[in-house]
């Protein structure tokens, strides 16, 4: 038996604390995409806003809708300082 990387949880909690990870994974990208060193902003920025593979199924994982976080997080990118607290918006509570 092969094991993927987003398999199916088997019970209920298992369920919520893979989607809780997988969070973590995303908002851990965004924080990085905020105030991380210059390199890994562009990297996080890239994979935030033009993954059509990973990112997709990350957020899909985490229970998120990819197309309205990116939505929310162009909002952010328009502005010239994004607020870091402003990610607590985007995500529910972790």
């Amino acid at each position: 038996m092969s094991t993927n990387l987003f398999t199916t949880a088997t019970t209920e909690q298992d369920a919520q604390v893979e989607k809780r990870l997988w969070q973590a994974v995303v908002v851990s990208t965004i924080q990085e995409w905020i105030s991380g060193p210059l390199r890994y902003k562009r990297i996080a920025e890239e994979y935030l806003f033009q993954d059509r593979s990973d990112f997709p199924l990350v957020c899909q994982s985490a229970g998120l809708d990819v197309d309205r976080l990116r939505q929310q997080l162009t909002r952010l990118r328009t502005h010239s300082d994004p607020i870091p607290h402003a990610v607590r918006n985007l995500l529910p509570q972790i």
